[in-house]
């Protein structure tokens, strides 16, 4: 094996260690408690003059900052009636679903929740092109973040060959028109395209085939994606082109670096809907009623989740 090859290969498993430790990252996001996490916000919130390195430390008191923030646009959008849509794009392994984690992972699911539609029935491929969204779309009060929409067909459905032209070209025509359609309705439209490189793509690629946690986002879609990086390439350059309206833009976030993504999306994010802190009465815990007639029953043992740990 050359130098350059011994290089390559060091270079690989200090990139797959990374991202090994960006998985414990993930979950030590979980499991730092709520007033841990205000210690955090109050920390982050008074930084003056610091680099921007981001160093782990840096990055979680940033993004509890962020997410705290998020708690706020969610309240307000509750409080408004505001409907907000967000569409997610993107190549594969570019980061979008490291994304949503992150906005989702502290709000209320009721109010804010993803969509990721499968491939279309038989069914579906028979109807006008948008209307298997439209179920999805927000009432009042509601935030729906698209992990891939209706761009599916100006990128992975013509690349692959889903779409004939005329199929693309009618889309062309008529996506402006559509989310012309949903801005005059009410709904606040934000579209995001996950840009990456074509090493840094190959390069998580790879650390999915070496992560069995992580095998199964692996496709065969994505495989064959990963060959047609070029045609993907002018697929999104046309898109961009075609679909960069005044009334809803593109907003390309460079995500080669992630943990940079997560925090320049989410701080972009709110900064697309004015919000302001919702003022909330005290919440004050009733006294438990106590009955002196009630008896608890015992449960049975063989009812209990065997205590392993």
């Amino acid at each position: 094996m050359n130098a350059d090859n011994t290089k390559d290969s060091r270079e690989q498993e200090r990139r797959i260690h990374a991202e090994m430790l960006d998985s414990i990252d993930e979950e030590l996001e979980m499991e730092i408690d709520d007033d841990r996490m205000d210690a955090l916000v109050a920390e982050a919130t008074e930084r003056a003059g610091e680099g921007r390195d981001l160093s782990r430390n840096f990055y979680f008191k940033e993004l509890f900052r962020l997410q705290g923030e998020l708690v706020k646009l969610q309240d307000w959008v509750v409080h408004k009636g505001l409907k907000v849509v967000v569409l997610f794009e993107g190549r594969d392994a570019a980061g979008k679903g490291g994304v949503i984690k992150r906005i989702t992972q502290r709000l209320n699911p009721r109010v804010c929740h993803v969509v990721a539609l499968p491939a279309p029935s038989s069914r579906e491929r028979t109807q006008w092109y948008f209307q298997r969204y439209v179920p999805h779309l927000p009432a009042a009060g509601e935030i729906v973040l698209f992990d891939r929409s209706w761009y599916n067909r100006a990128g992975v459905e013509k690349v692959m060959g889903f779409c004939d032209d005329d199929d693309c070209e009618d889309f062309f025509r008529t996506v402006p028109e559509f989310e012309k359609m949903l801005i005059r309705s009410g709904i606040i439209l934000i579209k995001y395209w996950f840009s990456i490189t074509d090493d840094e793509q190959h390069m998580r690629f790879l650390m999915r085939i070496r992560d069995p946690l992580k095998q199964w986002k692996l496709s065969p879609m994505d495989m064959e994606s990963r060959r047609r990086w070029e045609q993907y390439t002018k697929a999104k350059e046309i898109m961009l082109e075609r679909t960069h309206i005044p009334e809803a833009p593109w907003w390309i976030v460079e995500a080669v670096d992630k943990k940079k993504a997560r925090l320049n999306c989410i701080h972009h994010f709110l900064g697309q809907v004015p919000y302001a802190e919702i003022e909330r009465e005290e919440v004050v815990l009733p006294d438990r009623v106590h009955n002196p007639d009630y008896l608890r029953h015992p449960v049975p043992p063989e009812m209990f989740v065997p205590a392993v740990y």
